[in-house]
């Protein structure tokens, strides 16, 4: 697929690549499946990048519009696991 990741031109580079990761961890739990505790911690650097929850859903919303992938649903589901990998 072709599409752009939502990012804020203000961010630094690692913050850039911390947000990225979550979502290619996204990507990944819906593609082929993915490791509980990277999706976790990539949700974790990303809070440290977006700590506002109404930030959070605008970016979301924005992938979930251009990629069709719902990372909330991931994150719930990564959270909720008792198993190492998850796939939606």
């Amino acid at each position: 697929m072709e599409y752009s990741y939502p990012i804020d031109p203000d961010w630094t580079t690692e913050e850039i690549v911390n947000v990225v990761e979550l979502f290619q961890k996204v990507e990944e739990a819906y593609e082929q499946g993915t490791n509980t505790k990277e999706v976790l911690h990539a949700y974790n650097e990303f809070k440290k990048v977006v700590p506002s929850k109404a930030e959070e859903k605008t970016l979301f919303k924005e992938f979930e519009k251009k990629s069709g992938f719902i990372p909330y649903q991931v994150i719930q589901k990564a959270k909720a696991a008792d198993h190492e990998t998850i796939k939606m």
